[in-house]
């Protein structure tokens, strides 16, 4: 017998509360689907919901979603990762990570991303921007999708008694259990919150605008200009600010010595806020490279003033290189 007024309630409006709160979930929206798929999973234990109906509803909804991601990614790119991940605490970590595991498994990022929080909007938009075909992800997107219907929904009903008699307890402590979830969330977001605010600070003192660059580079100043691209933002858009060595953020450890000190280094990325590209300032300066300029808006910011562009391509190994040439040492651009 149902005692909850949760499972009462689902199984009054059930399917429909189910699909919907999955739908929004992995379209991006702060709405949490996991208490409804416990609760879902329990309300079937119970005789109450029809246990392969939810899960068909389930995967229909997380299936649904990402293929308009998928979609999306295909059509707008990199903007699509800013757009999805503006409410991160930490945006440029959200689309990273997730382009680097999805550069070394990505079957595996799409089977399980919808049981990471976070990872299950970014990853659909990453897997159209590697040129992964429709039908590829299509086949894991729905594998995908069944198996995060059977886990959630089924972890509830095989549960269901334990669960419902936690509902029970927890009905007379609502107040004071919400209470503290929401003073332990306050607590960790102002953490992230404070730690993003100092970069970004840091960051606007030191960062370098599009005009002055160009400045320099008409002046032929001495200015070393890095890249800092992920590999999948190179395929998205194979060109470079003229001058510009790629350095990956990972390879900053081995990398470090070839950066002269004898001149401004311009970094800029594709990231939110030039996360990437403070990141990376913060870290050069430990290594005594105290010249470190981001560049403000990074390489959209560059582009949309239509300023010129050098060709890059992908090589067979999958590193970058000039089209023309090896790359020059980090403090000189490349020959024409």
């Amino acid at each position: 017998m149902i005692v909850t007024d949760q499972v009462e309630f689902l199984a009054r409006h059930g399917y429909m509360i189910v699909f919907g709160a999955v739908l929004a979930n992995q379209l991006g929206l702060p709405l949490p689907s996991l208490p409804a798929l416990l609760v879902a999973g329990v309300a079937a234990g119970a005789g109450e919901l029809n246990l392969a109906t939810v899960i068909f509803l389930v995967a229909l909804a997380a299936f649904l979603s990402d293929v308009i991601w998928f979609e999306i990614g295909r059509r707008h790119g990199g903007s699509v990762l800013k757009f999805a991940c503006r409410a991160s605490l930490e945006p440029d970590s959200c689309v990273r990570r997730t382009k680097d595991m999805f550069s070394r498994r990505a079957s595996w990022v799409l089977l399980m991303a919808k049981f990471v929080p976070g990872m299950n909007v970014v990853s659909s938009p990453v897997g159209a921007m590697s040129g992964m075909s429709r039908v590829r992800f299509l086949v894991l997107n729905a594998l995908g999708a069944v198996a995060f219907g059977i886990g959630w929904v089924g972890l509830g009903y095989l549960f269901s008694s334990q669960i419902e008699r936690i509902l029970g307890l927890a009905a007379g402590s609502t107040t004071w259990l919400l209470a503290l979830f929401l003073a332990a969330f306050a607590a960790y977001a102002g953490v992230k919150y404070a730690r993003r605010t100092r970069l970004i600070r840091l960051l606007r003192i030191a960062r370098i605008s599009v005009e002055e660059l160009k400045s320099k580079i008409e002046g032929k100043e001495k200015v070393s200009i890095i890249d800092l691209r992920h590999r999948f933002d190179f395929a998205a858009a194979p060109m470079t600010l003229p001058g510009a060595v790629r350095l990956a953020p990972e390879e900053l450890d081995q990398r470090h010595q070839e950066i002269p000190r004898d001149r401004d280094i311009i970094l800029y990325c594709t990231c939110p806020n030039e996360h990437t590209s403070a990141r990376v300032a913060l870290l050069l300066r430990r290594y005594g490279i105290t010249r470190v300029r981001p560049l403000a808006g990074g390489f959209e910011a560059w582009t949309n003033q239509g300023l010129p562009l050098v060709p890059f391509q992908l090589s067979s190994n999958a590193e970058i290189a000039p089209s023309s040439t090896a790359a020059p040492p980090l403090g000189e651009p490349p020959t024409s």
